[in-house]
């Protein structure tokens, strides 16, 4: 059985490994690897390589890129179940959901090199004497920043859509579960992607932060994380006047409709919370649910989700891993204090499970008020609070209350319920009848304080382009 890996960073084609830290596993505390620290000048040897980088990326053009970006994406599947293994330890996701995200990230990285070559400009009709093009071209250096709940799909994002535009790349991954970045640089590298274009380091999050979104060289900041966090960066960036493409965080509402198959919709309710221990932006958190069939609704919702076996991920039997940390675990475990402050009942969970590792139920609050830390902030765990509705009116309004606006779901079989759910909840995705809120192929995002810009679909490599017109006089 594969070991886990040393977490290197990638310079200009060439692993390094200096000054480890450790890689916790979140399941039993234990050490399980070690990952590379970077310094300020490993920093400017990245930016200096992927300088270098995007000449020799530019001149494969665009079936070249994807030639590459494919052999990757298939070096992906062929490693997806050692991957997956690499994944659940630092992470403790189940086996099933890390193999499915190494998938995922294949396919992410699939699209982004097919997508590529379909980065088009325009000849726009002029007078005769004139002639009028608009260009695509790559933004330069990419400074991309990824998050530790999924470890490699995250990065798969960052890297597919500026490399498909023909950028270079600096990913800055995770130091809480560096491998699947590495994995995935490793992958590249594998598939002959020339020295520079793309660069892996971890550190010291606001050393590296502060000094590649002020440098020069580098033109883009894309970032997946915690609004807080994004909105720090985004700030760094518009000192500089340089672009970021921001996907934070999410409180994502759900609508139950007395028209839905009840049964069918909290079973699928368990089994999205249950995904990745609820540590997931695109996570349903806030419920609302009709007044008629609210209590049917959170019967069978508790029912199903005390049967949940919840332990190591490496079990074939688990079917929830733990959280990523003691924070988490103690940000949890504080909502859940302020809600039944507030009132609120706790149904199924609330406490976490024995007192090594990280290990947290699904936890079902009812009766949980709108004042509540818990509905105004992202929990980013194991969390469902449930409220009474008496319609789509009142669920849309309380939905659209918070700040955030990432991601909804709804489960209905009214027409009318699903175009006042399409036209007025203020999220960038809307899933009715089912919980999936990405696909390769489809833009990802949110508005408000969930983010700025789209990852994903046309939009993912053409936002890491910038517009040239040239318009020629003919003598």
């Amino acid at each position: 059985m594969k070991r886990y890996p040393e977490a290197k960073i990638l310079i200009d084609g060439d692993w390094r490994m200096h000054d480890p830290r450790s890689v916790i596993n979140p399941f039993n505390e234990t050490e399980v690897g070690a990952y590379a620290h970077a310094t300020v000048a490993d920093l400017e040897d990245a930016v200096s390589a992927a300088k270098r980088g995007i000449h020799a990326w530019g001149k494969l053009g665009p079936v070249g890129r994807e030639e590459i970006m494919t052999r990757a994406a298939n070096l992906l599947r062929e490693r997806a179940d050692e991957i997956a293994r690499t994944i659940t330890l630092e992470q403790g996701k189940t086996l099933r959901e890390a193999r499915a995200e190494v998938l995922r990230a294949a396919g992410n990285i699939e699209w982004d090199g097919h997508e590529g070559r379909r980065i088009y400009g325009r000849i726009v009709p002029s007078a005769d004497a004139y002639h009028h093009e608009v260009y695509r071209q790559p933004i330069g250096i990419v400074a991309g920043f990824s998050p530790w709940n999924f470890p490699i799909a995250s990065p798969s994002r960052k890297i597919g859509s500026a490399l498909a535009a023909g950028c270079s790349v600096i990913l800055k991954a995770a130091e809480d579960t560096p491998a699947g970045a590495f994995e995935l640089a490793r992958a590249f590298v594998d598939a002959g992607i020339p020295r520079g274009v793309l660069n892996l380091v971890y550190g010291d999050p606001p050393t590296i932060s502060e000094y590649l979104i002020s440098h020069p060289e580098v033109r883009m900041v894309t970032f997946t994380g915690s609004v807080p966090v994004g909105k720090h960066l985004t700030a760094l960036a518009g000192d500089h006047m340089k672009p970021v493409l921001m996907e934070l965080g999410g409180h994502s509402p759900v609508f139950i409709s007395r028209t839905a198959d009840i049964d069918e919709a909290a079973d699928a309710a368990v089994a999205a919370k249950a995904n990745n221990a609820g540590q997931v932006c695109v996570s349903p958190t806030r419920f609302f649910v009709e007044d008629a069939v609210y209590d049917r609704f959170a019967s069978r919702f508790v029912e199903r989700a005390k049967m949940l076996r919840i332990g190591n991920g490496l079990n074939d039997d688990t079917d929830m891993g733990p959280l990523i940390n003691s924070r988490r675990v103690s940000a949890v475990e504080a909502l859940i204090a302020d809600a039944k402050a507030g009132g609120a009942h706790v149904l199924a969970g609330g406490e976490r499970i024995g007192d090594r590792g990280f290990a947290f139920p699904i936890t079902i609050l009812g009766n949980v008020s709108d004042a509540t830390r818990a509905m105004q902030e992202e929990p980013f765990g194991p969390m469902a609070l449930l409220s009474r509705v008496s319609g789509v009116e009142e669920a849309v309004e309380k939905a659209n209350s918070v700040r955030y606006g990432l991601a909804g779901y709804a489960f209905t079989r009214s027409a009318l319920d699903i175009k006042i759910l399409s036209q007025r909840l203020e999220v960038g995705n809307l899933a009715i009848n089912h919980f999936s809120s990405s696909e390769p192929d489809l833009p990802f995002g949110g508005i408000k304080d969930s983010g700025i810009g789209r990852e994903g679909g046309i939009e993912g490599p053409l936002a890491h382009t910038v517009v040239k017109t040239v318009m020629t006089l003919l003598v």
